[in-house]
């Protein structure tokens, strides 16, 4: 299967054909569906058949036996056979708006300097906790306006690719404590926000940190002795 989100994230429409469909869902030779994963929905779509009939895509989840991405539909969705061709339209807005929270997360992790426990994003904002050193303080205004200034400088973010060797090499890249990398792979994915960010990521992001639009800081919260959870929304 080839999982053309890693290749192109802006792309909307892919003609393809089903490889398998059963009860647990519907397996596609390509997809562009991002599954559940790294704190990022699992997208949504349309899929259109030759005759024109329309099913929809509620859910995209990735195996965990067979690592092979599992697009849900309705339950009384007709099974479709191995071979037929359909034409696959992402939910593009939604897609798209997950890409720009997505990528202001990981500026968060700059501006916040500690390691992160957690996180999770929608269509609306996400959230970040951190594991904060001892007496350190967070102020919303001077968070909000280091993430707005980020955004505004329009840096480039783009994909480098390590391996799980290199990566234990540089442990520094690693931010989130509650998921450790596939470090036994030979191929690791980066995200690097030029000059600014470099880290593992799985998830599908913006081109430019000045596609995100402004963002504000909702609220900070308590999750314990250290733990601080800090929330963020788009405002458009």
């Amino acid at each position: 299967m080839s999982e053309q989100f890693n290749l192109d994230a802006y792309q909307r429409t892919l003609d393809t054909q089903v490889l398998q469909h059963d009860a647990h869902g519907l397996v596609l030779a390509d997809t562009l569906c991002y599954p559940l994963g790294g704190g990022q929905p699992g997208d949504r779509a349309t899929l259109t058949l030759a005759d024109g009939s329309q099913l929809t895509v509620h859910d995209t989840r990735r195996d965990k036996e067979s690592r092979r991405i599992v697009h849900q539909l309705d339950a009384d969705a007709p099974l479709l056979a191995p071979g037929t061709p359909l034409t696959l339209t992402l939910d593009w807005e939604r897609r798209y708006r997950h890409m720009r929270v997505h990528t202001c997360l990981h500026l968060l992790s700059v501006v916040i300097k500690a390691g992160v426990t957690g996180g999770n994003l929608t269509a609306d904002g996400g959230r970040l906790d951190f594991d904060l050193p001892e007496g350190m303080q967070l102020e919303p205004q001077a968070i909000e306006q280091a993430l707005n200034e980020l955004v505004a400088r329009d840096l480039p973010v783009g994909v480098k690719m390590t391996s799980g060797a290199a990566l234990q090499a540089q442990p520094e890249l690693i931010k989130t404590m509650s998921v450790t990398p596939p470090l036994h792979l030979p191929e690791i994915r980066l995200i690097e926000i030029d000059g600014v960010d470099l880290q593992p990521c799985g998830g599908t992001h913006v081109a430019r940190t000045g596609e995100i639009g402004r963002v504000l800081v909702k609220k900070i919260e308590s999750k314990g002795a250290r733990n601080k959870r800090v929330v963020i929304a788009l405002v458009d």
